[in-house]
């Protein structure tokens, strides 16, 4: 289960940059700078954006919850999650668990444990959202990270942590 940086089309790059502006929102309001968007069947339609709000309620468990009040199972299995960092554990068990059917990130969770190492305010898994996907009995599409974001996503990050010693 190897994960590869990929390349993505500007569509792909235009949803994690609207995650990314979600994440630096969450930011100016006292949370941690993650962002996700849900985005329909027509891969344009954004159905629901969310900051991070705290270390419970991530972007990803936040919106999903959500989601599944408003729309079947069968229509999130073909909407796609787009988030700037790789989902935890628990996001992307939620994510399994909601049918939502595709994901997007722009940076792995890797990326993110490299620059905030034990960091009170993050306590990392080391658990990638693909083997999380890989035990169970769906196949979610997963692509990420994503290149042509990632620098954009790490400098928020970066100046975050650096910022927030706690």
């Amino acid at each position: 289960m190897k994960m590869m940086i990929q390349s993505a089309s500007p569509l792909t790059v235009r949803h994690l940059r609207q995650a990314n502006e979600i994440a630096i929102r969450a930011q100016s309001l006292g949370h941690h700078p993650f962002g996700a968007i849900l985005v329909a069947p027509d891969d344009e339609t954004v159905l629901f954006a969310q900051g991070n709000v705290d270390v419970v309620n991530h972007a990803e468990s936040t919106l999903i919850r959500t989601a599944v009040t408003n729309y079947s199972a069968d229509y999130l299995w073909n909407c796609t999650l787009y988030t700037t960092v790789e989902p935890c554990a628990m996001c992307a068990a939620t994510q399994y668990w909601a049918n939502i059917g595709k994901l997007t990130y722009g940076i792995s969770e890797k990326q993110l444990l490299a620059l905030t190492g034990n960091h009170a305010e993050n306590p990392t898994l080391d658990l990638p959202c693909r083997s999380v996907f890989a035990r169970g009995q769906k196949e979610i599409v997963v692509v990420g990270p994503v290149l042509e974001v990632q620098a954009e996503i790490l400098a928020v990050h970066e100046s975050f942590w650096q910022a927030n010693p706690w």
